[in-house]
């Protein structure tokens, strides 16, 4: 049973438009990239005003090395006799149904489940996910960064097994009730966005089909379009100083991180993805800054800062809100 971790009271007219479940959910993986695998998962379900009603918490046999041990703890031995993730997907999948996912960073974790499940050839059950890093800060919350562990020291709510997907998710689940109850509490609207699920391309394999190598060799997209960026254009990034929500950033050539998850990151701590490279981008990420991309060259023409995906990760977890919110 959960503690009430908050002093406000519950609000006598709960916002009407808010959900009416929530499926609280953390997964360990085998690392970020696209072809990464889900090695345990973790369900908090709660009712429409942050109440628990249950848990569920399975591993995932990932069939290939799980990955940093050192992190997650999960060694190929514990994970021999694991059900494959086809095994669980019905299971996982009456967790998530009617539910909005929520989840911290949960692009990531809605990108990883969504992977799982088109590997399948099925869907996931989420039509609407919301991340805790992008509600603590529509809360104004006074966090000295974006790590799950600084928005449970907030609450007071005690972590025993970091990168334990359960309880993970149970530190999240006891973090969003009071989150929940402070929005609705000052009539904040959630910033709920769209899960699609992924797509295959036409001239790929079938999802769910094997290359020689052992995984899928296509690829999937999320069928969807980037909203507009709601903050204006702060100029370009300074070294040593965080970013800013607003900044225009663009991306040159591989990432060891999915790029559509990189930009989705940018997106939702309010950055402005860009196409293309302009005087007005604020910063290019590239991993190759010698490189003769067209995108690189313009940054060189332009003066425009370059920093690699390691920093661009850093700086992700601390952008300074936008001047004026």
């Amino acid at each position: 049973m959960l503690e009430d971790l908050t002093t406000a009271a519950s609000p006598a007219s709960w916002p009407a438009a808010y959900p009416q479940g929530y499926a609280v959910v953390d997964v360990e993986t085998t690392g970020l990239a696209r072809d990464d695998r889900i090695i345990s998962a973790a369900v908090y379900r709660l009712d429409a005003r942050g109440e628990v009603e249950d848990h569920w918490y399975t591993m995932v046999n990932p069939e290939r090395d799980p990955g940093p041990v050192w992190i997650h703890g999960l060694t190929s031995d514990v994970l021999e006799g694991a059900p494959l993730f086809q095994d669980i997907a019905e299971d996982f999948a009456s967790r998530l149904a009617d539910r909005v996912l929520v989840a911290h960073n949960a692009v990531f974790d809605w990108s990883m489940i969504a992977r799982e499940y088109a590997r399948t050839e099925r869907e996931a059950p989420v039509r609407q996910r919301l991340c805790t890093i992008a509600l603590s800060k529509e809360l104004g919350l006074p966090l000295p960064n974006h790590k799950l562990e600084s928005l449970a020291a907030h609450f007071g709510v005690v972590q025993q097994r970091a990168h334990h997907a359960l309880d993970d998710a149970r530190v999240l689940a006891e973090a969003f009730r009071p989150s929940l109850r402070a929005a609705a509490r000052d009539g904040i609207r959630l910033p709920l966005l769209e899960c699609r699920p992924l797509t295959e391309w036409a001239s790929g394999p079938r999802i769910g089909r094997q290359s020689s190598g052992g995984y899928p060799s296509g690829s999937w997209r999320p069928s969807r379009k980037r909203p507009a960026c709601p903050y204006p254009n702060p100029g370009r990034y300074e070294e040593g100083k965080p970013l800013k929500q607003g900044m225009r950033v663009a991306f040159s050539g591989d990432t060891s991180v999915d790029r559509e998850l990189l930009e989705d990151r940018a997106v939702e701590a309010g950055l402005h993805v860009a196409t293309s490279l302009s005087r007005l981008t604020s910063l290019l990420v590239t991993n190759d800054p010698d490189s003769s991309t067209s995108k690189v060259v313009k940054a060189k023409q332009f003066g425009t800062p370059v920093i690699d995906e390691a920093a661009f990760g850093q700086l992700l977890r601390d952008v300074e809100p936008a001047s004026g919110t």
